[in-house]
């Protein structure tokens, strides 16, 4: 049986490539993340396209790792009669992406299988395939790929597949590189896979070489950070929420979502973590797509973007991809973009006011863009909205929403006060003063000593953990205390966080069940940990990481029942939580 956390990350900082266990390219997009996929097994398989390449026969690998300080993968199969490694990554992008595969003789002699099946557009396109000394050609409409090895490629007409058969010994290396381009393109400059490897390394090691965390969770974080570079589109500085879509949060369940997206409701977490590790570069371009994207009426603004800030995501279902271990719907898209949360407006005036508090300079129309923002908030604020867990639900009350429209008035008023910027500050202030009346007596239940998800509820919302990090409440507040330990009693599942229970009060309208939520879980730990309880804090941030896989991934949830990590895979909301927490926890 497959499983997420059976495979391992590499990319290019434009898209990303899933590599399993068993030397299987199983996903792959091109030429960007949201793109349709050429390789499309993860969702469906081997039909669906996937390029495989490892000794003949052979299942999981012995072993694999990341090169130190990079994301080269290497993959390690010992067999009685010889052992062999391959090295799987995505040079930098130049003229077009590329994929290398680099087999390498360790001892005795393996024989090695290759089976390539492209599938363009999500595996229902089958390329026309040309082959001519050592090079493979596949073109199908707007996509031509080519692939470039030293051994004979055949193809097989009854399975539709490319493959090859050869011989590798100690020190022998057969590499394999398949480049993509547009169709009406000319092909692009072949490039030389050692070259590559040496070039890729290089800047991976240049790039984690720069970062600044020093704790006992290093390794963590590094491993954390490379996760969140690789999930950058380098062109924008845009960052999506994952590298896949529609991994379920319940196996063979409905609860199936597009995450290939940049979401503003990880803007300030992101920003926080990329700073914090001295990556200002990497900060000042995020904090620059997040400005070009909502840029025009705040009325208009989505709670997610694509890599280049555009606003139109529409969903539709891939209907001939039966989904991850029987998981369907396949989506393509986000219908959650077209919805009203107000949130979305205090993240992003938390987060250019982090910028602005962090150093970050910030031009002028930013400042005229948040008072644009804010003016819009004046009027709005009261609205019922789906909430930050975008709920398919009845529109609510939600009570985080109302949170963070108190911050956005907040971030406001501070702006004012330090940094000496024009605008109605009294009103401002007013403002901030009837939210948080409200709030604190319509989204808390006094006899229970918690705030709940929405106003007049009995259910519990894991993002109210954020209360005394948001500044809504100072952490000695017991009310910042009752709220955490009622979640702790009643949103937590085999010691890991809920972000709510989904089938109380039917509040997100959709049937099933998800896992445990990672980030929530991380941030249960940041509240202890500003709660004075390190013990508890740290021995949960423990527990997190040991869900790891073995190349230091996470993915959105995990299923406290089947023991499985779930939903999109690498999650970058639980990696930047690992970088944040680690940071919590360090040493003073």
């Amino acid at each position: 049986m497959r499983r997420i956390e059976d495979y391992a990350l590499i990319g290019d900082m434009q898209t990303a490539a899933l590599v399993g266990r068993d030397g299987s390219v199983d996903w792959l997009c091109l030429p960007r993340f949201d793109s349709p996929a050429c390789f499309a097994a993860l969702l469906a398989d081997p039909g669906a396209g996937r390029w495989l390449l490892a000794p003949a026969g052979a299942g999981p690998c012995s072993s694999r790792r990341y090169l130190d300080g990079t994301l080269v993968l290497e993959s390690t199969w010992e067999r009685d009669g010889g052992a062999v490694r391959i090295l799987d990554f995505m040079p930098p992008r130049g003229q077009a992406p590329d994929v290398v595969r680099i087999v390498e003789g360790v001892r005795g002699r393996v024989e090695m299988s290759m089976e390539l099946a492209l599938r363009f557009d999500y595996g229902r396109d089958e390329p026309w395939l040309r082959h001519d000394h050592g090079l493979l050609a596949a073109v199908a409409g707007p996509d031509a790929a080519w692939l470039r090895a030293p051994v004979p490629l055949r193809q097989n007409e009854d399975s539709r597949r490319t493959t090859a058969e050869f011989m590798v010994g100690p020190g022998d290396r057969v590499p394999f590189v398949l480049t993509w381009q547009h169709s009406w393109l000319p092909r692009p400059h072949a490039i030389d896979a050692r070259e590559s490897l040496d070039a890729t390394v290089r800047m991976w090691r240049d790039w984690i070489g720069r970062c600044h965390h020093r704790s006992d969770d290093d390794s963590a974080v590094r491993d954390s950070l490379l996760v969140l570079k690789a999930l950058t589109y380098e062109p924008t500085g845009g960052i999506v929420a994952a590298a896949t879509t529609s991994l379920p949060e319940q196996f063979g369940g409905s609860r199936n979502w597009d995450y290939r997206y940049c979401w503003l409701r990880d803007a300030t977490f992101t920003l926080q973590a990329l700073m914090s590790a001295g990556y200002d570069a990497e900060a000042r371009a995020w904090r620059d797509w997040l400005l070009r994207a909502v840029a025009g009426h705040p009325a208009d603004m989505q709670i997610m973007y694509t890599v280049e800030g555009a606003r139109r995501i529409p969903e539709w279902t891939v209907d001939w991809l039966p989904g991850f271990d029987g998981s369907s719907p396949v989506v393509v898209g986000n219908a959650a973009s077209g919805q009203f949360q107000l949130d979305v407006y205090g993240e992003t005036l938390e987060c250019l006011h982090l910028a602005r508090r962090s150093g970050l300079a910030v031009e002028e129309e930013a400042w005229d863009l948040q008072r644009s923002i804010m003016d819009y908030l004046e009027g709005a604020w009261r609205r019922p909205d789906n909430g930050v867990w975008e709920t398919r639900g009845p529109r609510r009350q939600f009570t985080h929403s109302k949170i963070l429209t108190w911050v956005a008035a907040d971030r406001m008023v501070r702006a004012v006060e330090t940094y000496g910027l024009g605008g109605p500050v009294d009103r401002w202030r007013a403002l901030r003063a009837e939210i948080h009346d409200e709030v604190c007596a319509r989204g808390y239940d006094a006899d229970r000593n918690t705030f709940t998800q929405y106003y007049g509820s009995t259910g519990l919302d894991a993002a109210l953990l954020l209360i005394p990090r948001l500044g809504f409440l100072p952490v000695h507040d017991p009310r910042v205390a009752g709220t955490v330990d009622a979640i702790r009693r009643e949103l937590m599942e085999d010691g890991f966080v809920l972000r709510y229970r989904p089938q109380q009060e039917g509040v997100d309208g959709l049937p099933g069940r998800e896992g445990t939520f990672l980030a929530c879980s991380f941030w249960l730990a940041d509240a202890l940990a500003m709660l004075g309880r390190r013990r508890e804090a740290r021995e949960l941030f423990d527990r997190l990481l040991g869900l790891r896989n073995d190349v230091g991934l996470l993915s959105e949830e995990y299923d406290t029942t089947l023991r499985r990590q779930a939903g999109n895979f690498p999650q970058a909301y639980s990696h930047v939580s690992v970088i944040n927490t680690a940071a919590a926890l360090a040493p003073d």
